[in-house]
C-alpha cells in the first residue's frame, strides 16, 4: 500500500477525546502530497501537567485553537475510507479518533487501520534511532511522519 494517511494525535489528558495536536501526513504513490499540523482546543481548554510536561503543549497555547468539531472536515477526507496508519495506533490513536468523534456527535467513519507497533513490535523511539529517522517524540507531525516512514520501509516503497 504505497497510498495512505499516517496520523498522531496528542492529548490534553487521560481521556480520550482531549486531543491537543493532530499530525497528519499524506502519502501517495509513496511520496508525501500533504502535512498538516494543527493545535486543538480540547473541551474545556483544560490539561492535566502531567502531559503538558510529556508534550509541552498547555491551555496557553491553545486558547485561540479551534476545537476538534470546527477541523474535522480538514481532515475527514484523509481518513475516512482511506488506508490510515498509527503507530500503537489500536492502543491510543484509533480509540482517541473515535471517542473524540463520540464526545462531538460526529458520525465515526470506516477506514482501513494499520499500525506499525504490530508490525514492528518496538516502540516509536526506539526504531527511530534503529533506522535513523528523525524524531521530536510526542510531536504529533513528527511522531506521524516517523510512522509514515517506518510503513515505507516496511514495504521498501
Amino acid at each position: 500500500m504505497n497510498t495512505f494517511t499516517a496520523i498522531d494525535f496528542e492529548t490534553a489528558t487521560g481521556y480520550r477525546n482531549s486531543i491537543c495536536q493532530i499530525g497528519l501526513v499524506r502519502i501517495e504513490n509513496g511520496i508525501t502530497s500533504k502535512e498538516i499540523d494543527l493545535l486543538v482546543q480540547p473541551p474545556g481548554n483544560f490539561y492535566w501537567s502531567q502531559f503538558s510536561d510529556i508534550h509541552g503543549i498547555s491551555s496557553k497555547k491553545t486558547i485561540n485553537a479551534l476545537s476538534f468539531n470546527q477541523i474535522w472536515q480538514l481532515i475527514q477526507p484523509f481518513i475516512e475510507n482511506q488506508n490510515v496508519v498509527a503507530h500503537n495506533g489500536f492502543g491510543f490513536d484509533f480509540p482517541v479518533l473515535e471517542k473524540t468523534l463520540l464526545h462531538f456527535n460526529l458520525p465515526i467513519p470506516n477506514y482501513n487501520k494499520i499500525c506499525t507497533y504490530k508490525i514492528y513490535r518496538s516502540n516509536l523511539s526506539n526504531l527511530c534511532k534503529q533506522h535513523n529517522i528523525l524524531l521530536n517524540h510526542h510531536d504529533a507531525l513528527s511522531d506521524a511522519k516517523a510512522c509514515a516512514e517506518l510503513y515505507l520501509r516496511c514495504y521498501n516503497i
